[in-house]
């Protein structure tokens, strides 16, 4: 069983959760100005990286709260995992 840990609940089941997919995409200011292919490449396009990678991820079956966690695609593993709120203040977005 893999384990992931919510910022809130702490360690628990992988089936509790969600993946909600890439994090730090950004939305278009004016997505009205965009053409189709822009807007699908917004919608439907990720880097689906190789390696350390940054996702959303909502504790379903828990405490239904949205979270940041950094897995390595090539081993499955979890380096870290954080609140929104602190990762805004990282970044500055």
């Amino acid at each position: 069983m893999l384990l992931l840990t919510c910022p809130w609940c702490g360690p628990r089941a992988e089936s509790e959760f969600s993946c909600g997919g890439e994090a730090d995409i950004a939305r278009p200011l004016q997505p009205e100005a965009l053409s189709d292919r822009e807007w699908g490449d917004y919608v439907f396009m990720r880097t689906n990286t190789r390696g350390r990678h940054r996702e959303q991820w909502h504790h379903t079956h828990g405490c239904r709260r949205w979270f940041i966690a950094e897995r390595d695609t090539v081993s499955y593993e979890f380096l870290g995992f954080q609140k929104f709120e602190a990762a805004h203040k990282e970044t500055g977005k």
